[in-house]
């Protein structure tokens, strides 16, 4: 079923406006942002490009207390901010219904980058994190789907773990995020 969210669209808040209503992990958002830089002349160049388009709108699912919006969003924030693309947070808990339509293999995982055009048809999303991240989550809730299992919590740990292995150190992986966002805009 096509998915629409016309009636959201205007309903949000300015990237702006959630970053100066944090009240958890405002320091560690900020400084993913202001590390970030342009892994590529093209990649800048075709965020720019989206000027010429007027078709598009951003909305993001997410809450400020989630590790992966702390981690990703600054970066989507930065990736668009010269894009010209109008771009709305939605806050996850004040937008349940929104969330519950976009699950992540049956659960409410943020952030949600939701691409729609201006009627609210919704074409394409990115998130919660890069693919490469996300594939030891994907790996972990397919052999473990008895959440009351002894060892269920011990092995969230270890997924954890080589989730925040995969995206390493330092600022390597949001070159993956921008390059998964252009490929995402680049398909419509």
């Amino acid at each position: 079923m096509a998915r629409n969210v016309a009636n959201k669209l205007n309903s949000g808040i300015t990237p702006q406006q959630f970053r100066e209503g944090m009240t958890k992990n405002q320091e560690a958002f900020d400084s993913w942002g202001e590390q970030y830089q342009w892994s590529s002349e093209g990649d800048r160049e075709f965020f720019e490009q989206l000027n010429n388009r007027d078709d598009l709108r951003v909305l993001i699912l997410m809450a400020e207390w989630c590790g992966d919006v702390v981690r990703n969003i600054p970066v989507v924030f930065r990736a668009l901010e010269n894009s010209g693309l109008p771009v709305e947070v939605l806050i996850m808990e004040d937008h349940l219904d929104t969330m519950d339509e976009f699950l992540t293999m049956g659960g409410r995982a943020v952030p949600v980058v939701i691409v729609a055009d201006t009627g609210g048809h919704v074409l394409g999303t990115w998130g919660p994190r890069p693919k490469h991240v996300q594939e030891a989550m994907t790996q972990f809730k397919q052999e473990n789907q008895d959440r009351n299992a002894a060892d269920y919590q011990d092995k969230l740990t270890l997924t954890r773990q080589e989730m925040g292995r995969r995206y390493g150190e330092g600022t390597e992986y949001q070159a993956v995020i921008v390059r998964e966002l252009r490929e995402l805009l680049s398909s419509f």
